[in-house]
């Protein structure tokens, strides 16, 4: 029997692979793969899992657990903290109008209230995992849509948890349904009071003995982890729960980017086995009986959820760009919405297909929404006609007859906040352009000349005298919206000295083609500044202390004064 199941998971992996590297040639999320490998080596084809049902849907349910033990160790509430009021809002109005429209959808084809409901909050939920990916490799993540996107999966997934818990505190078999959520509420306040006083008083002592060496680390996450979950489940809660609170406890830690590193292999492993578990469990009769429904609510999810955030964005006061990449990245449908419909139909809420109609609608997004995402860039300016009718930003109605400045600084996240540090030294005449409205905001609290807008809106850029300028420093990652900056000011005058920035060398001729004077590029300039440490300092522990010691006055000052507090 060993030797069997040996030969069944190592047919599978081999499959699995096969599939995802044609998946890699047509830049597709791996998770594409590992549904459809799970579609061919199901019962209607090669029947591999046939007989050891449970034995892979135990090790789909590993994956699910540390799946939701690395979303715990993300829900830090410190990061809560620095979301901001307006991730908070366009998250929560985000989820319920979505939620709304897509149940009002469901209805219509002769769905039942429950299977809409569940349905509906299911698509809601955006892929953290393929979202936070796709995001890291074009280098978007520290953009304004790419923080505030992220803020919202971090939302989305407190939500979830939330709706976890209501599910495993409303599933119980008493009469009396008040004394029985009174009763599971009671548990939760002592496990939630438990876990706090571990985690403060007890954990950080652990953990700080077991971090010294990786694989005492690893093997103590992972003990926790599983007896957490286990410890919460024999007090009446499901292990779901309990994987979260297991890294909920650690989420404080030091250590917890380290954990989450050391976890994250083993659980893609058994992520793996999870989504081709649920490949095998879909039939093409199914496919056949819910296309209508599935390709309707597909449609839902490639357009409506994303007009919602992108209008919700625009009425906090976000500009065009931003709301628009945050509208694509966010279609992709989450593996929280298949934990959802396998927890409501454990429970004995869903009939079958829910969970049909979810893998048809969550591989139509990821396939779509990877083009999407890729090329959102220039799709944007593709639409951009189209979006400039529905009104100008907000904020720069209000920022005509803008003033002349000596210098104009593009972007004031990460390297700005320190060059308009040096400008305000010089007492030199200047002001700051970011598309970020709360760092705007900030800005102008602190009363620096600041101006919200887009430096790829050539209609924005129209408004701000910069060919009467002297200096024009851009701290901004992207290179397209510097060279749509250079071009337009070039258009105008040869007189202002404009230095961009650059984080490869890929588009560097491009920018000095467009007009640029100089292109900073922060690797290089990182080196240059260890080489001068290197010549003109000697090499002591007290020199480097002092270092450390400016490096760390810098980040309080940029969190304090800056725009990230």
């Amino acid at each position: 029997m060993a030797d069997n199941i040996f030969l069944q998971i190592s047919v599978l992996l081999g499959i699995t692979v096969t599939i995802a590297f044609f998946m890699r040639l047509l830049k597709q999320p791996l998770v594409v793969a590992y549904i459809i490998a799970g579609l061919v080596a199901g019962p209607f084809f090669l029947g591999l899992a046939e007989g050891q049902e449970d034995f892979f849907e135990t090790f789909a349910r590993f994956g699910i657990v540390l799946l939701l033990f690395i979303v715990g160790l993300s829900l830090n509430f410190n990061h809560f903290r620095r979301l901001g009021r307006s991730v908070i809002i366009g998250g929560l109005a985000h989820f319920f109008i979505v939620v709304g429209l897509g149940l009002a959808l469901l209805l219509v084809y002769d769905f039942s209230l429950l299977s809409a409901f569940f349905l509906s909050v299911a698509v809601s939920f955006s892929s953290t995992i393929i979202i936070v990916k796709i995001l890291s490799d074009k280098r978007d993540l520290e953009t304004v849509h790419g923080r505030y996107l992220v803020g919202i999966l971090l939302l989305q997934d407190l939500v979830a948890v939330l709706i976890l818990v209501f599910l495993n505190s409303a599933n119980t078999n008493e009469n009396n349904l008040f004394a029985a959520l009174l009763t599971f509420f009671g548990r939760g306040l002592l496990l939630f009071g438990f876990i706090v006083f571990i985690s403060r008083y007890v954990l950080p002592l652990i953990v700080e003995r077991m971090a010294k060496s990786g694989e005492m680390l690893f093997i103590f996450t992972i003990a926790w982890c599983f007896g957490v979950a286990s410890l919460v489940y024999w007090v009446g809660f499901s292990l779901e729960i309990g994987a979260i609170a297991a890294g909920i406890s650690l989420g404080a830690s030091v250590y917890q980017p380290e954990i989450s590193s050391r976890v994250r292999p083993l659980r893609d492993f058994f992520l793996v086995i999870f989504f081709i578990v649920l490949g095998s469990e879909l039939q093409l009769g199914q496919i056949s009986a819910i296309i209508k429904p599935a390709l309707a609510l597909s449609l839902f999810v490639l357009i409506v959820d994303p007009l919602v955030l992108f209008l919700l964005m625009r009425r906090l006061k976000y500009t065009r760009r931003s709301s628009f990449l945050a509208g694509l990245a966010s279609i992709p449908v989450s593996e929280f919405g298949f934990i959802l419909i396998f927890k409501a139909r454990d429970f004995g809420y869903l009939r079958g297909e829910e969970l049909a109609v979810l893998t048809f609608v969550a591989l139509f997004s990821m396939v779509v929404s990877s083009y999407l995402i890729t090329y959102g860039e220039k799709i944007y300016f593709w639409l951009l006609p189209f979006l400039t009718r529905m009104g100008r930003d907000k904020e720069n109605k209000n920022q005509l007859n803008i003033g002349e400045y000596t210098v104009w600084v593009f972007g004031y996240h990460r390297m700005g906040w320190k060059i308009c540090e040096a400008l305000a030294e010089r007492r030199i005449k200047f002001a700051v352009v970011d598309y970020n409205p709360e760092a705007v905001a900030r800005l102008k609290q602190r009363n620096i000349p600041a101006f919200f807008g887009d430096a790829a809106d050539v209609e924005f850029l129209s408004t701000l005298p910069l060919e009467k300028s002297r200096l024009i420093i851009s701290t901004l990652p992207e290179p397209d919206d510097q060279k749509t900056l250079i071009l337009h000011v070039r258009n105008l005058s040869d007189r202002p000295i404009i230095v961009g920035n650059l984080y490869h060398n890929l588009y560097l001729d491009d920018l000095y083609e467009a007009g640029a004077n100089y292109v900073m590029m922060p690797h290089l300039l990182g080196g240059q500044w260890m080489a001068d440490i290197l010549k003109n300092h000697d090499w002591t522990k007290s020199v480097f202390s002092r270092l450390r010691q400016t490096q760390k006055e810098e980040m309080r000052l940029r969190y304090t004064m800056g725009t990230h507090n």
